[in-house]
């Protein structure tokens, strides 16, 4: 296995879209780093230019030792794995697995001896003489994961493999995948839009936002640190809450009173903050009380629309100054649509942003 890094890349398409800005990325030998961000964001660009597929317009990608910028992918030593499983419908499973093997023209026994081993990790045994047609959308995923562990690459890179699958086989294949990562100790990098993914797999995740990495740290620390507003609003199911509004000073022991169209709480702010701030608060932060008996750093509210998720219950609610905020409260009591209640903030769960820049300001 081998490091990955780009060095500066920028990938600028002749139409003037610009897919990658000034990107910088280190992925650690034995390293699952996720690729995350919006559509549009150009992180399955980034992929394709790691893969060879895509040509950069500027900068340098490094994998191991080499500098591969200008080769060919062939020349890369590293497997990929697509969306589209891609499989040779008039083959078995077992000639799938071993088809790269054989264009490379390796010996019948290390070919069968590796196959062999591939399908017994993916439990694929009882299927390697059957043809794609004859499997479930899960096992041909499981074909094609297996098709670049048999070559061993350097490296795998993973464009969305799991989007074509329904809800639960994609909770069974990504269990399975990060099973392998740890197994194999393989340098993986995977590209997804989907946040529970990325939270779940990586050891790391890079965010991206029109080409422009926002923050790249371990999923925790995105999700308890962000590093601006834009993470903060993708990294988190239901996403974060945003109030915007200005910070006084209380002189008393490095307070701020936070004072918004509906929402005034005394927060720690640091000196020289910036007086226009957004403050941040995670749904799982608020509380829904009794009308009111929120107290200080509580806002009123009506009940709109109420989702009963089994073990919790996602309220979204209207604040009387026209905002919207949605909080995340225990089953019972049961909140109805329509009700009138308080919403308290734990202040354990507070974000500042600057307004102008979007970039975190609070510890």
């Amino acid at each position: 296995m081998a490091r990955i890094a780009l060095e500066h890349v920028d990938k600028t398409y002749p139409n003037g879209y610009v897919a990658a800005r000034d990107l910088s990325l280190e992925i650690a030998d034995g390293e699952l780093l996720v690729l995350v961000g919006p559509s549009g964001s150009g992180k399955s660009t980034v992929l394709r230019m790691m893969a060879g597929l895509e040509q950069v317009s500027g900068g340098a990608i490094r994998i191991g030792d080499r500098d591969v910028t200008d080769l060919p992918p062939q020349q890369r030593d590293i497997a990929m794995v697509f969306q589209n499983y891609a499989l040779y419908p008039h083959m078995t499973v077992r000639e799938n697995l071993g088809f790269g093997l054989m264009m490379r023209k390796q010996p019948r026994s290390l070919i069968d001896q590796r196959v062999q081993a591939v399908a017994a990790s993916l439990g694929l045994d009882a299927l390697l003489e059957r043809k794609p047609a004859q499997l479930s959308g899960g096992q041909r995923q499981r074909v094609a994961l297996g098709r670049a562990i048999v070559r061993e690459p350097l490296a795998f890179l993973f464009d969305e493999p799991l989007s074509n699958l329904d809800a639960q086989l994609r909770v069974e294949t990504r269990v399975e995948l990060s099973r392998l990562h740890r197994k194999l100790g393989a340098t993986m990098v995977y590209v997804t839009h989907d946040q529970s993914e990325a939270l779940t797999l990586g050891d790391r995740i890079a965010i991206l936002k029109e080409g422009v990495l926002q923050q790249i740290a371990t999923p925790m620390e995105l999700y308890e640190r962000p590093g601006n507003r834009f993470v903060a609003g993708f990294i988190g199911s239901p996403a974060m809450n945003f109030f915007d509004g200005t910070l006084t000073r209380t002189g008393v022991g490095g307070m701020c009173t936070f004072r918004g169209a509906d929402l005034t709480i005394r927060v720690p702010c640091e000196p020289g903050i910036n007086d226009n701030v957004f403050l941040g608060v995670r749904p799982q932060h608020l509380e829904v009380v009794g009308d009111g008996a929120g107290g200080e750093g509580s806002l009123r509210a009506e009940v709109g629309v109420v989702e009963p998720m089994g073990n919790e219950q996602i309220v979204y609610l209207t604040l009387p100054g026209g905002g919207r905020a949605v909080a995340v409260a225990p089953v019972q009591p049961r909140i109805t649509p329509g009700e009138k209640v308080s919403i308290r903030v734990r202040p354990e769960g507070l974000h500042i942003f600057d307004a102008q820049t979007g970039n975190r300001i609070s510890d």
